[in-house]
């Protein structure tokens, strides 16, 4: 059965590969080396399998490095628009402090307005009152000397009723009295007509003086509430961020304050009057703003301190977290205290706060390192490295140029490895850097 199954088999095969021979000639014989229609199969399959092979592995490289492209044009993107994105938020958060500032200055000149009106309307109602006082006593004597003038009317008319001859003399006498009683109601009655329209005047312009204090009131009011809406946006998001970060905003800010704790200019609270005066709602509002304001500050400062920014800015990729994980080399799990950027080689490192540098030369494991010492017990690692561009004791500022990545030390490639700890302990350096992400 096998024998007549392999026979019809060869007998296809030769159609399509027939036998061929393949003469070795010498000088003394001649042999061939025969080629089956089975060794042929087999040498064309496998002449097709290492073609195609080839043009699988060819695909799948001019794929990889076309997706490779892709990502870096891509990251190279974000990196614009990320850039963009902190340059539009440091120009709105410069706008909205000159804001703040500007309309500051237009709550002081409001309260001073508000002073001065408050002055006028107190002098205008004092005024009202002293009129109103006077016109009462002119009233009350006014209704006296009408009294007195009926009375003498009575009088004259008892006197013409006695007769023409005894009435002469004491008509002659009592007329002249009559006529001085009349101009002196006559010059009563201006008087009063006067301080009547003079206390009219007074009102109209009390009233007037109420309007436009009730304007000005309004006016800041909604001074008022476009500060407070900025001083909620503003201070939220930084709070937000020191929140997520694990970082006790109260002992910060309080840390801050004291090692910033000058005093004086715009931004001094209202002060409240000594005479026992309660203040007024205006004054307490203005007092909260000021300490938000005074907060916002603190929060700026306290931000600049701590690492809240990304040690590489140009285009990385994360190879390996924060956590347990497999030692390439020993095969073993150990603990990665901090975050691996993978960038090509010589890739500028940035400080991610502001501090002092306290160790920036070779150690065991870390290859060039560069240690950073912060604000609130914080500091900061960047290991690898193939150049260190700072020295110990310096100084630097967030986004100072301050090594180039490398591949030194305990290293498989080049990388950078970033370490947080906090009080020698380490934690995870995406706590920071995601936390910074909705603000800065």
């Amino acid at each position: 059965m096998r024998t007549t199954l392999a026979i019809k088999t060869n007998a296809l095969l030769e159609k399509y590969f027939p036998e061929r021979r393949i003469f070795l000639k010498s000088d003394q014989d001649t042999r061939f080396i025969r080629l089956r229609p089975v060794v042929q199969l087999s040498a064309y399959a496998g002449v097709f399998v290492v073609v195609g092979w080839a043009i699988v592995a060819s695909a799948i490289l001019m794929m990889d490095s076309i997706g490779s492209g892709n990502f870096r044009e891509q990251a190279k993107r974000d990196q614009r628009v990320y850039q963009e994105r902190l340059n539009a938020i440091s120009v709105e958060r410069d706008t909205r402090a000159e804001e703040a500032l500007a309309a500051q200055q237009r709550f002081n000149t409001a309260l001073e307005q508000i002073s001065v009106m408050q002055s006028e309307l107190l002098a205008s109602e004092t005024r009202r009152r002293e009129l109103e006082t006077g016109i009462e006593v002119i009233q009350a004597t006014l209704r006296g000397t009408m009294k007195d003038r009926e009375t003498a009317r009575a009088e004259v008319v008892a006197l013409k009723s006695e007769g023409a001859g005894e009435a002469g003399p004491t008509a002659a006498a009592v007329l002249p009295q009559m006529d001085f009683m009349a101009e002196a109601l006559a010059d009563t009655a201006a008087e009063r007509d006067q301080i009547l329209a003079d206390a009219q005047d007074a009102l109209g312009q009390r009233d007037e003086l109420e309007i436009e204090l009730k304007l000005t009131q309004e006016r800041n009011d909604q001074i008022f509430r476009q500060l407070e809406e900025a001083m909620e946006i503003s201070v939220e998001p930084l709070d937000k961020m020191f929140r997520n970060a694990g970082m006790p905003t109260d002992s910060i800010i309080e840390q801050v304050r004291r090692g910033y704790s000058g005093q004086g200019g715009p931004l001094t609270p209202i002060s409240f009057s000594t005479r026992g005066e309660e203040p007024t709602p205006d004054e307490l509002r203005a007092n909260k703003l000021l300490k938000q304001m005074d907060q916002l500050n603190l929060y700026r400062i306290a931000a600049q301190q701590a690492p809240f920014a990304s040690p590489v800015k140009s285009a990385f990729r994360f190879t390996s977290g924060y956590g347990y994980r497999r030692d390439p080399k020993t095969g073993g799990r150990r603990m990665h205290n901090g975050t691996d950027f993978a960038a090509p080689h010589g890739t500028d490192i940035f400080s991610t706060a502001d501090g002092v540098v306290t160790h920036a030369g070779w150690q065991s494991g870390f290859g060039r390192l560069v240690e950073i010492q912060h604000a609130f017990g914080i500091k900061t690692r960047y290991a690898h490295n193939t150049r260190i561009r700072v020295k110990v004791g310096q100084r630097v500022s967030r986004g100072d140029h301050i090594a180039d990545m490398g591949s030194t030390g305990r290293s498989t490639g080049t990388h950078l490895h970033y370490e947080i700890r906090v009080n020698g302990r380490p934690v995870n350096p995406m706590i920071y850097i995601k936390a910074a992400n909705n603000v800065f």
